[in-house]
C-alpha cells in the first residue's frame, strides 16, 4: 500500500533568507526528482518551488522509505544546506491533511496574495515537470490533476479573484507611496520573466519619463520594450543604468545576487548619493540585504510586501469562506474516489480467494457423497456462498466505512493483505491437513 506525505515550508513558516536556500530552479527540480527516485525506489514525487514555498509531495510504501527525517536530509543535501538551518521552519503533513493543503495552495488560499492566479500555473508546471521526469504514478497523477481542477473551480465560482492584488501590483503601490508623480522618473526593470512582465504592465500605467528593461537576453528585453513602450538596455552596462535610475524593480532567475553591497557602493558615488528605491521580488534575492543599509538606499523585498497584502485578507471574508467550503467538499470527494480505487481491488481479491476456497472444499466434500442429488448440491453451494459472504461482511464493511486518506485505513489494508495472503498468488491457501483430520476442513 502507498501513503501520501508532504514536507515543506512557506512564507508563513520561514523567512526569506531560509526560503531562498531551498528554492529550486526548474533544472534543479528535475535533477532532485531523479536523485530521489534513484535513492528511494518506487517512490512517486512532485517538487513545488516558488518564491513563497518549497514543498515536496511523495507517495511511498506505508511502512517504507523515505521517512520524514530522510526527506528533510534529502532536501538539505541537494541544496547543500544543513537540515538544522531549516528544520524548525518545516511542516509535515500526511494523507488527508496533505490533500487539503495542496487543494488550498492551488486555490491561492495559502498564497501571500489571496486570489492570485500565478500559483495555479506553478502547481500545474511542477506536476508537468515531475510527470515528464517520470516521477509520478497513479497516486500523484490523481492528486495533482484534481488539485488543478479544484483551483480552477475556486477561481471561477467564488469572488476570491475579484479585485485581487498581486506581488507585482503591490510593488507598484510601494512606488506610489515613494513618489507623487513619475513624469520625471526613470524606472529600471531587471529581468524578463513572468513576474517582470506583470511588474511592467503595472509600471507602464504610471507613464514614467523612462522605462528601462534590462535582461541578459537582449532579444527578450527588446520584445518587452515594444510591448510596454519602454527601452531595452544591455545587462553588461547594468551599473550605468543603476546610476541613472530613480527606482529599480528586479526579478531575475539568478542563483546569486546580481547587486552586491560592494558594487552598489560604487553606483552610489556615480549617483552622488541621490536616493534610490529598490524593490527585489526575486527568490533567491537579486539584491544583497546589506545594500539596504547604505545611505539613501531604500530596499524592499518579498517579506516587506507580505506585510501589505496581509492587511487585505480581512476584507474578503465571504469569498474566503466560500472557497474553504468548496475545498472541503473537494477533499471529501477525493477521499471517496481514492477509497474506491484502493479498496476495490482488495475487496475483489478477498472475495474471489475465499469463494474459490469454499468451492474447492465443497467439491472435495461432494466427491465423498456420490449419491447426492442436484437439489441438495445446489443447497450446499448456496450454503457455502452465504457462509463466505457472512464471514467477509464485517471486515469489508469496516474497510468501506473507513477514510482511506487517514493512516488507519492503510493499516487495515496492510493487515488484511497479511492475514488473508492477498496478492501472494492467484490461488487460495490450501486447507491445513490437521484441521481436516479433526473434521474442520
Amino acid at each position: 500500500m502507498k501513503r501520501l506525505m508532504l514536507l515543506g515550508l512557506n512564507h508563513t513558516t520561514a523567512p526569506l533568507d531560509v526560503r531562498e536556500k531551498l528554492a529550486f530552479a526548474p533544472s534543479a527540480q528535475r535533477a532532485a526528482l531523479a536523485r530521489l527516485r534513484e535513492r528511494f525506489e518506487g517512490t512517486e514525487a512532485v517538487l513545488l518551488s516558488t518564491c513563497n514555498r518549497v514543498e515536496l509531495y511523495v507517495s511511498q510504501s506505508t511502512h517504507g522509505k523515505p521517512s520524514q527525517e530522510e526527506l528533510l536530509q534529502f532536501l538539505g543535501e541537494v541544496q547543500q544546506a544543513g537540515p538544522d538551518q531549516f528544520r524548525s521552519h518545516v511542516y509535515h503533513l500526511a494523507e488527508r491533511d496533505a490533500v487539503a493543503h495542496l487543494f488550498t495552495v492551488a486555490s491561492s488560499l495559502d498564497s501571500m496574495v489571496l486570489g492570485e492566479t500565478q500559483i495555479l500555473g506553478q502547481v500545474r508546471a511542477a506536476y508537468d515537470l515531475a510527470r515528464d521526469a517520470g516521477s509520478v504514478g497513479p497516486d500523484l497523477n490523481m492528486l495533482f490533476q484534481r488539485a488543478v481542477a479544484v483551483g480552477k473551480q475556486v477561481m471561477s465560482e467564488t469572488g476570491l479573484a475579484e479585485g485581487r492584488l498581486s506581488v507585482a501590483s503591490v510593488a507598484v503601490d510601494y512606488a506610489k507611496r515613494i513618489f507623487d508623480h513619475f513624469s520625471d522618473k526613470t524606472v529600471l526593470c531587471i529581468g524578463a520573466g513572468k513576474m517582470s512582465q506583470l511588474v511592467l504592465r503595472h509600471m507602464a500605467e504610471l507613464s514614467p519619463k523612462q522605462l528601462l528593461i534590462c535582461n541578459r537576453d537582449i532579444g527578450k528585453a527588446d520584445a518587452l520594450a515594444r510591448t510596454f513602450n519602454g527601452r531595452s538596455v544591455g545587462f553588461d552596462a547594468l551599473s550605468q543604468h543603476l546610476a541613472g535610475a530613480d527606482m529599480v524593480v528586479t526579478s531575475t532567475g539568478a542563483s546569486q545576487p546580481i547587486i552586491t553591497r560592494a558594487s552598489f557602493e560604487q553606483v552610489l558615488k556615480q549617483r552622488r548619493y541621490r536616493p534610490v528605491f529598490l524593490i527585489d521580488i526575486a527568490l533567491p534575492r537579486d539584491v544583497e540585504a546589506d545594500v539596504g543599509q547604505l545611505e539613501n538606499v531604500y530596499l524592499y523585498n518579498l517579506d516587506d510586501l507580505q506585510q501589505v497584502v496581509s492587511a487585505t485578507q480581512g476584507k474578503r471574508t465571504v469569498a474566503i469562506e466560500a472557497a474553504r467550503k468548496m475545498i472541503a467538499g473537494a477533499v471529501d470527494g477525493f477521499a471517496e474516489a481514492h477509497r474506491a480505487r484502493k479498496l476495490g481491488p482488495v475487496i475483489d481479491q478477498l472475495s474471489k480467494r475465499y469463494h474459490a476456497l469454499a468451492a474447492e472444499e465443497l467439491t472435495r466434500t461432494l466427491n465423498k457423497l456420490p449419491n447426492i442429488g442436484d437439489a441438495e448440491k445446489s443447497h450446499l453451494e448456496d450454503l457455502a456462498r452465504r457462509i463466505v459472504n457472512k464471514l467477509l461482511h464485517d471486515p469489508i464493511r469496516t474497510l468501506r466505512e473507513s477514510d482511506s486518506l487517514h493512516h488507519g485505513t492503510n493499516a487495515y489494508l496492510h493487515a488484511m493483505e497479511k492475514l488473508f495472503h492477498l496478492g501472494d498468488d492467484d490461488k487460495p491457501t490450501p486447507a491445513n491437513d490437521t484441521l481436516k483430520d479433526k473434521g474442520e476442513a
